[in-house]
């Protein structure tokens, strides 16, 4: 197993840094899978004979768990470097499947709960951190760009895992019909694709591990010089957390996600409501709103390349102040005139949805430029315990409004406005505290780092 060790995965000569995203999206492109879950929810829902909330706690366990174990983990993946972290990731995702499977297979839903929502959420969260820090590194003058090849991984997975999810619960269950939503899959084609996809998720984050390297010069710690931010700092994680800097960046991120995935968690009713008649019939079918929540996927994932492409040109403060105050701004026209033209809705969404994607991918850079790459990996994890607050947020500020308006199947667009509206604030905020981030005082400059780095700049301008 030294095979793993930091030291073992540095870079030799001729070896292309362009060689690390593709490593980077193996493994974004397997646990992006989350979003996709869906697609099991109501052969669940008959095999264990249970309640949608039962089953969508699964899936709420393992964003949860996302966080937590991004957090909790961050110095360790930072320390033990991306090769073991990505080895990780990809046992703990693998075997929530397999876990998940014996679940389905014995009937004990408490398994599923323990496999894809606890062990699973776990991969999810070391997975999704893993290579950041990484292509930072390899990536010092573009971190948008590096990133946001990795993380858009992450918005696409649902493309591949829907499709594949479902093609292999037909396989295994030739009366399955995936566009028929009241036909479920039988339990033994359900644990056979749960089985199937931790095979399949585990080999294919295995390409990852083989692949990843870090620089030349990155494999201890205690000797590397680190690319510091933009005023020079190099700060470890907790100092960073004793930042304001920090703290608002986590309201920003909260905040944009809380408001992206208000509408990704709604979106198929959401454009149906939005086109009711007085006599209960939607102008949408069914399958143009299955279409809308592919085309927001590919908004999603396009967002994540694309905006945090742009921040390495326009800057990271500048980005946000878009994602933010265009985002305040496109949800007041989906609030006041989304139901005027299906064309104008859809429009409006997928500005929206983009700008949640690009706000994921943008975040890594963010950091780096106001801490550095000392423990930039670490940072992000602590951060990302706001994608869990707002992924817990979000649905709730949206369905509370969506249950005291009416029940499912009757609501028109007038009930989704005092939702829209207070996402309309939570965006005002996070537009507010973006615009409070300044660079960090050098109180919480890292000394040991700055003087190894000041020392390898004398030995570069020596030699």
């Amino acid at each position: 197993m030294s095979f793993l060790d930091k030291s073992r995965s540095v870079a030799g000569p001729g070896y292309s840094k362009w060689l690390i995203p593709p490593a980077a999206l193996a493994v974004h492109l397997c646990i992006g899978q989350v979003y996709a879950f869906s697609v099991f929810k109501s052969s669940l829902v008959a095999r264990f004979d249970s309640s949608q909330t039962a089953i969508a706690a699964i899936f709420s366990i393992a964003i949860v768990m996302l966080g937590a174990s991004a957090a909790l983990f961050g110095r360790w993946v930072d320390r033990a470097g991306p090769r073991k972290a990505m080895f990780a990731a990809a046992m703990c995702w693998s075997v929530g499947f397999i876990v998940g499977s014996l679940g389905i297979a014995t009937g004990q839903l408490w398994l599923l709960y323990l496999g894809y929502g606890f062990i699973g959420g776990i991969g999810l969260g070391i997975g999704y951190i893993s290579p950041v820090s990484t292509l930072i590194k390899w990536f010092p003058e573009r971190p948008g760009l590096a990133t946001g090849m990795a993380i858009m991984g992450f918005g696409g997975g649902a493309l591949v895992a829907a499709p594949l999810s479902n093609a292999l619960m037909s396989f295994y269950d030739s009366a399955f019909d995936p566009a028929n939503t009241t036909d479920p899959a039988s339990p033994t084609a359900l644990w056979q694709t749960f089985l199937t996809l931790g095979v399949i998720y585990g080999i294919f984050m295995m390409i990852g591990v083989l692949l990843i390297r870090v620089p030349p010069g990155f494999g201890d710690d205690s000797t590397h010089a680190h690319v510091p931010g933009k005023n020079g700092a190099l700060v470890r994680t907790n100092p960073a957390m004793r930042t304001p800097q920090f703290w608002m960046l986590w309201v920003v991120l909260f905040c944009n996600v809380t408001a992206g995935i208000g509408i990704l968690e709604q979106a198929a009713p959401m454009i149906q409501d939005f086109f009711r008649n007085a006599e209960g019939n939607s102008a949408v079918s069914a399958a143009a709103a299955g279409g809308f929540v592919g085309l927001l996927s590919l908004a999603n994932m396009a967002g994540r390349f694309v905006w945090s492409t742009t921040s390495d040109a326009v800057g990271r403060k500048p980005i946000y102040m878009m994602y933010l105050g265009l985002g305040l701004v496109m949800y007041l026209a989906l609030a006041l005139f989304g139901a005027s033209s299906t064309v104008l809705f859809v429009a409006f969404a997928a500005v929206i949805i983009s700008f949640y994607g690009g706000g994921f991918a943008t975040i890594p850079a963010y950091l780096k430029d106001l801490y550095g790459t000392l423990e930039v990996g670490a940072i992000h994890g602590r951060l990302l315990t706001a994608w869990s607050m707002a992924g817990l947020a979000g649905p709730i500020i949206i369905n509370s409004f969506l249950d005291a308006a009416g029940e499912p199947g009757s609501l028109v667009a007038a009930d989704y406005r005092p939702a829209l509206f207070t996402m309309v604030a939570i965006l005002g905020v996070g537009f507010v505290a973006n615009l409070l981030v300044r660079p960090v005082s050098e109180r919480f400059f890292d000394p040991e780092a700055m003087s190894t780095h000041a020392g390898t700049q004398r030995e570069e301008a020596s030699a």
